[in-house]
């Protein structure tokens, strides 16, 4: 079980991240507003796909995938909103990345299966 919640919380933060700089970068070639647009449209792009992962891979069950997803994004939000609002220090937003992982966790376990 716990060994469950480690890899969700790590595959959540890392696609992610991923999903978030990707659609950075592709954002930045048209603006500086397409930038965080593209990072917000990845991010969340990217938490729904860690929560399809999760349910394959069964660190979920099926039906915690839409609370997973959920959880994810509020706390990807939240990533956001601190990570913008400290660019002037890296460490911060990297650290805010783990509020997306621990999201996810949060809104799998609102729901009462847990029998991945």
């Amino acid at each position: 079980m716990i060994m469950r919640i480690i890899l969700l919380f790590f595959l959540v933060c890392g696609i992610t991240g991923l999903g978030a700089v990707l659609g950075s970068m592709l954002g930045n070639a048209f603006s500086q507003t397409a930038l965080f647009v593209g990072a917000m449209i990845g991010g969340m792009l990217g938490v729904a796909l860690a929560g399809r992962l999760a349910r394959r891979f069964k660190l979920i069950a099926s039906q915690n995938y839409a609370f997973t997803v959920i959880g994810g994004i509020l706390g990807f939000f939240l990533a956001a909103f601190i990570a913008v609002n400290n660019l002037h220090t890296p460490v911060t937003p990297i650290l805010s990345t783990s509020l997306v992982g621990l999201g996810a966790i949060v809104g799998n376990f609102l729901k009462k299966d847990h029998s991945a």
